[in-house]
């Protein structure tokens, strides 16, 4: 357990998990010891995430899509493999349960820091196909910063092939379904953030905003038995072109910055690939104007709370 730092307090949970509190109020548990089954591809997520008020701003496991789970790093067509949990599809078949759901494996974590206000966690991480045998190795880092607009939650991931042979890294859409292009970083919002609000530089809308490109996107929504609303600012703070966004509000909300929405990535054997994320978790519906306004205030800002891997 580590002590209060300025308000913040980290706690790990018997080898399940880790809670981070600020005075008080829990703001994620980030589960790294799933207990999921296979068929769910396994892998460490945040849920629940919290404003830091306390209102709840993540799903877990909902009936329609029960491999959704707060936020976590899900993809869906690694080679023949499915890190992403459930169905798999296919360009001749559709939608299919193949026998290919692999797992993300917590090896340990490699520093714990705190400071007054930040708290950042480096860890290490195998993904291990349905086969048993391991494809990638992962370095990853996590942390969180209180500020004045609410607390942001910084995620960076770097993954190595070790499987020996080339892994093209793709998506539905790749494979021909259209505006389905997920993978990546992905959020499930509350039942309630259905038909909620989304912002990005210039636009604000809904369900047309699929497959937009842009470096950052927020959503708002609005939440059950009381008057009050949260948004989540998301920025891509990974440098490069800008990316496509997988975002829907109709139905469900959710939100994911994808970068294999619609172009296959090939990853040879012994090449990385790495990926920054900034996601701002705000009390009441900032607008379209204040969304640009953190956003701009976050870009840059994982290499402030979690130091180079």
């Amino acid at each position: 357990m580590m002590e209060p730092t300025g308000g913040l307090r980290l706690t790990d949970e018997r080898g399940r998990g880790l809670t981070l509190a600020h005075d008080g109020t829990d703001l994620f548990r980030y589960v790294y010891g799933p207990w999921d089954p296979r068929l769910e591809s396994p892998r460490p997520y945040f849920h629940p995430l919290r404003t830091l008020s306390g209102r709840l701003v993540s799903l877990y496991r909902p009936w329609d899509h029960v491999w959704h789970k707060g936020i976590a790093w899900s993809l869906p067509n690694v080679g023949a493999q499915n890190f992403w949990g459930g169905v798999t599809y296919y360009r001749d078949r559709g939608y299919v349960q193949a026998d290919n759901n692999g797992s993300t494996v917590h090896n340990g974590f490699d520093a714990i820091e705190t400071g007054e206000d930040r708290v950042a966690v480096r860890e290490s991480l195998t993904w291990v196909a349905s086969t048993g045998e391991p494809w990638f190795t992962e370095r990853r880092g996590f942390g969180a910063l209180v500020g004045p607009d609410g607390w942001t939650l910084a995620f960076t991931t770097e993954f190595t092939n070790v499987s020996g042979a080339t892994v093209p890294i793709g998506s539905p859409t790749t494979e021909g379904r259209p505006n389905a292009g997920y993978g990546g970083l992905f959020w499930r919002g509350p039942r309630s953030f259905s038909n909620g609000r989304v912002y990005m530089e210039g636009r604000s809308g809904g369900d047309e905003l699929m497959g937009e490109r842009g470096g950052w996107l927020a959503y708002s929504g609005d939440h059950d038995e009381e008057d009050a609303s949260s948004t989540l600012v998301f920025v891509d703070d990974s440098g490069g072109a800008p990316v496509r966004w997988f975002v829907r509000s109709g139905v469900y909300a959710c939100v994911c910055p994808a970068p294999f929405f619609d172009v296959v990535r090939p990853v040879e054997p012994g090449a990385s690939l790495s990926f920054r994320y900034a996601v701002t978790i705000a009390d009441g519906d900032t607008g379209p104007d204040g969304a640009a306004r953190i956003a701009g205030a976050t870009a840059g800002i994982t290499s402030t709370i979690i130091k180079e891997l």
